[in-house]
């Protein structure tokens, strides 16, 4: 027997096509496709202003592979980590960072990952396959829906920094930012949606080619070659000139600065060199700095940096006219901050 088709799979035009070969009208399909988009409908009976005779035709010729938020923690902080059960069964996790005046999603776009960086707990999965576009606009949705319960505000920003790298998931995260940022979505600003990678020049180039309106992040944490290799094997195919030559060609494209998302540890690059080499690094393309504190994971030999360095990287950057902030992660007493996400329910 022939597997059901995802509904999600089609476009509008195609629903209407379906509809008008069933001797239906078209406009059925404009009606489905809101419930399966603006309203995030799981079911087709869910799709109250559709006939019984209809939702059964459809049951009968398709499925809606719906994410479910299958466990939910929260933290003393408010935020919120989602455990996402996915139709195959597979899980991933996606995070709701409150603050006093905006509510960020962070999402993942693949399950688990490839790129083996040894900070971070998610690079301890295999990673297993990419997200379908679907499901990462269900992430969002979900904490959308969070956002207004809990904080009594609708979302304000979304980050790709959960699980996955999010540009060897390429087409399909441009394809759920496509109907996340859509009227016909969730009307979300791209401005207010921030990719981040760990460099993959390529990729970045072709970001800038396909003139995409959404932010830029790096995760650098060392401008140091020998460093930055040994905590992210992928330097050692797309060194740092490699990633600064497709950070430009990003600005010159773009015209928006980019983002490096900067741990710093303790007797790794806690050091003046590491300072100066990270400035250096800067004034070679319009950017600014987060540095992030560190969330250990079990027995990973990473050791959060004395505040006076974090301290001495501020006042240094700030010196040299570089903008940074210092970013406290929020989630940690439930795993849900920076490099924590690793499904340790599953």
């Amino acid at each position: 027997m022939d597997q059901k088709k995802d509904i999600r799979a089609l476009s509008k035009d195609q629903l209407r096509d379906f509809f008008i070969s069933q001797n239906d009208k078209a406009f059925r399909g404009n009606q489905v496709y809101e419930w399966l988009w603006q309203k995030g409908a799981h079911t087709f009976e869910d799709m109250s202003n559709i006939s019984k005779e209809t939702r059964k035709m459809l049951t009968e010729n398709f499925v809606i592979n719906h994410i479910e938020v299958d466990d939910m923690q929260q933290s003393n902080d408010g935020t919120v980590k989602n455990a996402v059960k996915l139709h195959d069964g597979l899980v991933v996790e996606s995070v709701l960072i409150p603050t006093e005046t905006r509510t960020t999603a962070c999402v993942s776009s693949q399950v688990g990952c490839s790129l083996n960086c040894t900070f971070c707990a998610t690079a301890r999965l295999k990673k297993m396959r990419n997200l379908n576009p679907d499901e990462i606009y269900d992430q969002v949705h979900a904490i959308d829906q969070q956002s207004r319960l809990y904080q009594n505000h609708k979302l304000s920003n979304i980050v790709f920094m959960g699980m996955g790298e999010p540009l060897l998931n390429y087409a399909n995260v441009l394809k759920a930012i496509d109907m996340i940022t859509s009227e016909e979505g969730l009307g979300m600003s791209p401005r207010r949606i921030t990719i981040s990678t760990v460099g993959l020049p390529k990729m970045i180039k072709k970001l800038a080619d396909d003139e995409v309106k959404f932010n830029l992040a790096v995760s650098l944490h060392s401008a140091i070659d020998e460093v930055r290799s040994k905590m992210m094997p992928i330097n050692d195919t797309s060194n740092l000139a490699e990633l600064m030559d497709s950070l430009q060609y990003w600005y010159h494209k773009t015209k928006r600065i980019i983002t490096f998302e900067y741990v710093v540890w303790k007797s790794i690059n806690d050091k003046q060199k590491d300072i100066d080499a990270l400035v250096d690094y800067c004034k070679k393309v319009p950017s600014k700095v987060n540095l992030i504190e560190y969330n250990a994971i079990e027995e990973d030999g990473f050791k959060q940096a004395n505040p006076k360095v974090i301290e001495n990287y501020v006042r240094v950057l700030e010196n040299n006219n570089i903008t940074v902030n210092v970013r406290r992660s929020r989630g940690k007493d439930i795993d849900a901050a920076c490099g924590q996400l690793a499904n340790k329910k599953v």
